[in-house]
């Protein structure tokens, strides 16, 4: 698509938007509605599409994009009312006559950029939050997942008219022509790289944004763990999607009292959730392209490999492995993996862990395995990282009731839910003063008995 084609787009849904179609309630509901109506409708080809990409089974495709995306759309068609009120809030003594409240708006033209590892997820959830203010949206999905990013197209056009939801396909050309424009807000998900690049470009027009970025999110296994359950849930959480997982556990920090028992289980877990062959596992996902199954491949160190290994380069998977004798200073602790090694490292203190982490760069996730309630409330309060889990990994950001985001490295802003609703609108801060009554204090001439007022007043 052309430069010229995608400023006409977005020049239809900036008029579009100012004759204040999107204002209405019922129009925002209405519009999720069909939005849920037609994923319902092409349910088993958005299963295909995900197939071809990522090589994801039926079974997690819809737990990890489709069925969290309906869940999300549930919340919002049950919330967007009481979220889209005004909300009254105490009025101080000095502005007697008035009523104050604050009223959510929507911010108007809004771009939303997708990642390729949850393409179908984290394109439809926060159009699901920036429909739900009261926004248009121009989707640009990621060119590596191309069969999901052509059935979101095919999806929205039947939904939406482009003066209301647009979908960009294409590359980092079409990419560059969007950043060009002038948006109200911008929502990006991917890589730090590219989120720089979408901060500055955004910068030229002072337009917000919030980064879902990514980072090295530490997996702290203490000695006083359940570590047959521990390694139940983060071999889960590790190769889930093949690895690639923004808040997958990227790497194990552990007691070395408990490192070989634990290594154990992690490879009990991954032969019996994955089979004895898992590069023959039909559910078990591929690499998304051949440049980054290169990338993890590099990582391994073959004589640091103690669980798997072994890769098929044809099909583009990497069997579950594990990493042990690892030191920071290791290739594989130099970049997120986004990929299903799994490096394990020991500390000598948990106190030490903790200073380790912090000085590293902000993980989007962090998570913890021990039985210890101190431990736990320590680790939670020292450690800076996006939100994370206490005994278990990745569910954190499996519902609406929280938001989700990271901070620093690993991002800025949140959503989901109420968190998604806030995230693309403008919350308008309104006094309503009343005509009945109009107290002289605050006008010139000043008197000694107005300074008496407004210093009792104001105090």
């Amino acid at each position: 698509m052309t430069g010229t084609e995608i400023q006409e787009i977005v020049e239809k849904q900036r008029t579009f938007f100012s004759s204040g179609a999107t204002l209405n309630v019922d129009v925002r509901l209405k519009a999720i509605g069909r939005l849920k109506a037609c994923m319902k409708k092409y349910e088993s080809q958005i299963g295909e599409a995900l197939k071809k990409d990522l090589g994801k089974s039926e079974s997690e495709s819809y737990m990890c994009e489709i069925g969290l995306t309906l869940s999300e759309i549930s919340y919002m068609q049950r919330h967007t009312r009481g979220f889209a009120r005004e909300k009254t809030v105490r009025t101080p003594l000095a502005q007697f006559c008035s009523h104050s409240f604050t009223k959510p708006s929507p911010y108007g033209v809004t771009l939303i950029m997708s990642p390729w590892n949850y393409p179908f997820l984290l394109t439809m959830e926060p159009l699901v939050d920036a429909l739900a203010a009261g926004n248009t949206v121009v989707l640009k999905p990621s060119a590596y997942s191309p069969n999901t990013g052509a059935l979101i197209a095919k999806l929205i056009q039947e939904c939406f008219d482009e003066r209301y939801v647009a979908v960009i396909s294409g590359g980092r050309e079409e990419n560059q022509y969007l950043l060009r424009e002038q948006f109200d807000y911008i929502f990006f998900t991917g890589s730090k790289s590219v989120g720089r690049e979408v901060m500055r470009q955004a910068a030229a027009h002072l337009t917000p944004v919030t980064l879902e970025l990514g980072g090295k999110s530490p997996c702290i296994v203490d000695r006083t763990a359940n570590l047959k359950l521990a390694a139940k849930r983060i071999v889960f959480g590790k190769f889930l999607n093949c690895g690639q997982t923004c808040v997958a556990p990227d790497y194990i920090y552990c007691d070395p009292a408990i490192k070989d028992e634990l290594i154990a289980e992690i490879r009990g877990q991954i032969r019996k959730q994955f089979g004895a062959s898992p590069l023959k596992n039909q559910d078990y996902g591929k690499i998304i392209n051949q440049k980054h199954f290169e990338r993890i491949r590099a990582l391994i160190d073959p004589a640091k490999v103690v669980v798997g290994g072994r890769v098929d380069a044809d099909a583009l998977r990497i069997e579950p492995t594990v990493l042990d004798a690892v030191t920071f200073d290791d290739a594989v602790m130099q970049e997120e993996i986004f990929g299903p090694v799994l490096p394990v490292l020991t500390y000598e203190s948990l106190d030490a862990a903790v200073r380790k982490i912090n000085s590293m760069e902000h993980p989007l996730a962090l998570y913890l395995f021990t039985r210890s309630k101190g431990a736990a409330r320590m680790v939670t309060a020292k450690c800076g990282f996006g939100g994370g889990c206490i005994n278990d990994t990745i569910i954190h950001l499996a519902t609406s009731e929280m938001g989700f985001g990271g901070f620093g490295e690993s991002g800025m802003g949140s959503y989901h839910g109420k968190e998604g609703f806030d995230t693309f609108s403008h919350k308008k801060s309104i006094v309503d003063k009343k005509l009945w009554i109009d107290l002289p204090v605050r006008y010139q001439p000043y008197r000694k008995l107005y300074d008496r007022m407004i210093r009792m007043f104001l105090r």
